[in-house]
């Protein structure tokens, strides 16, 4: 009888032990897949086509004398909303398009609004405003535009040239914004147009 019990007991250990090596096995196994997945997801993530994006992205290049400029933004569109003073407050930095902060590349140093810019990327930003303008050029680059409370997003102590300019009234509404690049005699710069604005940046 009590052979029994031990061969009874000793049974039941090794099937137990092996039931918790089964049970390791398969929490392995699903940790494994788990984490599949997520690389997955992540690689999907990364192979997302913005260009299906409700706010498409797009670009702006020009020259303007010997400096090669590009702009890339994210360009929204009006959808019957007031824009400037309504979605986007007047004295609230915005950034100047959608999705990522927009980026100002200049591959020569330039003079914007008078002021010195040197060769770079930047990212770019505007503080819409009713009689003015702020346009803010900053060494962060790469991060989204906004923070999770929706404000820029942005490190002011990072700012390289802040300049002011007078916004105008367009006669038609401009449904997506839009940046353009001019080389023209009395109209060397870039401007940002939407909604019923626009506003130019002049580049020497």
């Amino acid at each position: 009888m009590e052979l029994y019990n031990f061969i009874f007991k000793q049974n039941h250990f090794i099937f137990s032990l092996n039931n918790f090596h089964m049970k390791k096995t398969f929490l392995a196994r699903i940790i494994g897949i788990a984490f599949v997945g997520v690389l997955f997801c992540s690689h999907l993530w990364a192979q997302e086509d913005k260009s299906k994006r409700p706010s498409p992205p797009a670009t702006a290049t020009g020259k303007i004398k010997d400096a090669t400029i590009t702009i890339d933004y994210s360009s929204p569109s009006v959808k019957g909303r007031t824009i400037f003073g309504g979605l986007l407050p007047f004295g609230k930095p915005w950034r100047a398009g959608a999705n990522e902060a927009t980026i100002f590349t200049t591959d020569k140093p330039i003079k914007v609004e008078g002021k010195d810019l040197p060769a770079g990327k930047y990212s770019l930003f505007m503080t819409p405003g009713d009689k003015e303008w702020s346009i803010i050029f900053n060494s962060q680059t790469g991060q989204w535009g906004v923070k999770n409370d929706e404000s820029a997003n942005f490190d002011p102590s990072k700012n390289v040239v802040v300049v002011t300019v007078k916004p105008k009234d367009l006669k038609d509404s401009q449904e997506k914004l839009m940046y353009t690049i001019s080389d023209k005699e009395f109209d060397k710069g870039f401007s940002m147009s939407w909604a019923k604005t626009k506003v130019f940046v002049s580049v020497k």
